[in-house]
């Protein structure tokens, strides 16, 4: 059984920096592609960026282009999204999510787990 457990939120300065972690177990996942959406109050959740374990393939959203960076640590099963030079508009819950296969997609309804999120708030 897949489980993804996010952790790494909290509330930080406009311009400053985060790092999520994304701890994955329950599957070897040389196969899955990993990938981060976020969800604001009021807004339907939305792609962050999205790569394949293995490094091959990564996409990012326009909004966070040049931002946000996805990396993973095979040892530990964990992804990361380090997120810099922080805007009140990142402010959501992120979320953590995997599907098997080789190709980076951006639809919610193309991934087949979830993690339960984490809040980051960015104040300005």
């Amino acid at each position: 059984q897949v489980q993804l457990v996010e952790s790494g939120g909290g509330l930080v300065q406009a311009g400053g920096s985060l790092r999520l972690s994304c701890a994955a177990s329950g599957r070897t996942f040389s196969n899955y592609a990993m990938a981060w959406f976020r969800q604001a109050p009021g807004k339907e959740r939305e792609f962050v960026g999205s790569r394949t374990w293995s490094g091959g393939n990564t996409y990012y959203a326009d909004s966070v282009k040049g931002r946000f960076t996805i990396s993973r640590d095979n040892a530990k099963n964990t992804v990361y999204l380090q997120m810099n030079s922080l805007k009140p508009e990142d402010t959501a819950i992120y979320y953590c999510a995997a599907r098997y296969g080789i190709s980076v997609r951006v639809t919610v309804q193309e991934y087949d787990y979830w993690g339960q999120g984490t809040q980051v708030t960015v104040s300005s």
